[in-house]
């Protein structure tokens, strides 16, 4: 079974192809992406972003993840990447997401993850999807806000990023939140 494609006001979420590697790379390659992700390489090599796409379609197989590529509707231009890690047995998955930099402030995240917890609760079945932001990266706490997840505390000195210790801020919602 394929990723699904899903359809947004402005957007299509779809799977990747290996057409996209070279986008993937141009975006994600900015250190302001890799700098507010916990683990986005810098500097952004060659192949790594085929290595990634080809990834995807065994995760989504085996029921351990759903990673799609952020495009804009009228245009299909690939502007960012959003997904779950999925674990099936506690049936959650961690939401995790990035956009390339001249597509912040838009709202494209926000409508983007909307849609994604629209899937991981109406399609996959989850009851819980949560997710992390560094502290100092306060606008993606803003997109888990925005789409009703509660602030459930802070992990100290959690991550570490370019060797300096990082508080993690750790959002979740359950399914039936999230059916209100």
């Amino acid at each position: 079974m394929p990723i699904p494609t899903i359809t947004t006001e402005r957007l299509i979420l779809r799977a990747f192809t290996l057409n996209d590697a070279r986008r993937v790379q141009e975006l994600a390659g900015a250190f302001e992406i890799a700098d507010t992700t916990g683990h986005m390489p810098h500097p952004y090599q060659d192949g790594m972003a085929e290595e990634w796409i080809g990834t995807h379609a065994d995760d989504f197989e085996r029921g351990e993840g759903a990673t799609f590529a952020i495009t804009l509707r009228p245009t299909g231009e690939l502007i960012g990447a959003i997904g779950l890690t999925i674990h099936a047995p506690n049936q959650r998955a961690e939401l995790g997401y990035w956009l390339g930099v001249p597509y912040w402030n838009c709202g494209y995240t926000t409508e983007a993850a909307r849609a994604v917890l629209q899937f991981a609760f109406a399609q996959l079945n989850l009851n819980r999807v949560y997710a992390t932001h560094f502290v100092r990266n306060p606008a993606s706490g803003r997109v888990m806000q925005k789409i009703g997840m509660q602030c459930e505390g802070t992990l100290r000195e959690h991550f570490v990023r370019w060797q300096k210790p990082e508080d993690l801020v750790y959002y979740g919602i359950l399914k039936k939140e999230w059916a209100k």
